[in-house]
């Protein structure tokens, strides 16, 4: 098992950093695969760390990456279309492209990232990518292990972390909706946990969906959060239609707050399907948000 070699891209990213420290405590050589390979060099300064180039949409990069591996992690996403960059040639060419190559070199297991709620059959460009994406990675790696976490909280995270921010500036905070939204967040830990997990279980399940601890209602949510925070913040209700054209405009910034796909996902519930295994199924039992919240938003 020490010897086993697992690829990883998008290892430098919120989850996948934390998938590669999962991978390398449990004894697998890790080899992060990266168009930018100084910035893995910089997450991850051990020489016992394998830092290679590669471009998703390289088939020969790609190729050269996987080779000699036992498992393969694409944990690649794109959150808002930019410099050429769409949700399909992210989430569906790219993924295919991983996949393919994966099953050429003779890697034996792929976990490919994807999250609840991907449906090929959506309005949504974001979520129909992550659908498309699942079907034609499953085409091209039939045993591949998909993973579908809930939105994920943890340190510099990009949904408990800002929400906080704003609840701690503006004394009145907008609901999406009316705030009805059910959501599951999950632990980034865990997920990375989970993840590298399925290379060490005889048979990994062929989906996991990786929801946190407890369900809640987003305005219950912010509420908790509010609570922790120890302020007086007034949640009204707004409607979806202005969300997005709020994130239309939001998407022109660097570093976008808000972005559409965020909108669009936040339309429909964010929870695991009851049937389908999750964290339990791979011995892990998840952390609840506030277990974790004084560690990622400390109270002032």
């Amino acid at each position: 098992m020490a010897m086993q070699t697992i690829t990883v891209f998008g290892g430098t990213g919120f989850l996948g950093r934390r998938v590669v420290e999962c991978l390398i405590e449990r004894g697998f050589r890790v080899r992060i695969a990266s168009r930018h390979p100084k910035q893995s060099a910089t997450a991850f300064p051990d020489a016992g760390v394998e830092k290679v180039h590669a471009d998703v949409n390289d088939d020969s990069s790609v190729a050269a990456a996987v080779a000699e591996s036992f498992g393969v992690v694409n944990a690649v996403s794109l959150y808002v279309e930019r410099h050429g960059q769409t949700f399909k040639s992210v989430h569906v060419d790219a993924a295919g492209r991983v996949a393919r190559h994966a099953k050429q070199a003779g890697v034996e297991r792929l976990s490919h990232l994807s999250g609840i709620g991907s449906d090929e059959r959506s309005s949504s460009a974001y979520i129909r990518s992550r659908g498309q994406g699942e079907r034609v990675v499953r085409e091209a790696f039939p045993s591949v292990t998909l993973i579908r976490p809930a939105v994920m909280f943890g340190p510099d995270d990009a949904f408990v972390v800002p929400v906080s921010q704003m609840l701690r500036r503006f004394p009145v905070f907008p609901l999406f909706g009316k705030g009805e939204t059910q959501v599951q967040p999950a632990y980034v830990g865990d997920v990375a946990k989970a993840v590298a997990r399925t290379f060490q279980v005889p048979q990994p399940a062929p989906v996991y969906e990786l929801g946190g601890a407890r369900i809640y209602r987003y305005k219950k949510l912010l509420q908790v959060l509010i609570e922790h925070l120890g302020t007086r913040t007034k949640l009204v209700p707004m409607p979806f239609g202005l969300w997005l054209r709020l994130a239309a405009l939001a998407e022109q910034l660097p570093n976008p707050p808000i972005t559409r796909n965020q909108v669009e996902l936040m339309e429909i519930d964010n929870v695991c399907s009851p049937d389908t295994p999750w964290f339990p199924d791979l011995d892990i039992q998840p952390q609840s948000l506030e277990s974790v919240l004084p560690t990622i938003v400390p109270r002032r």
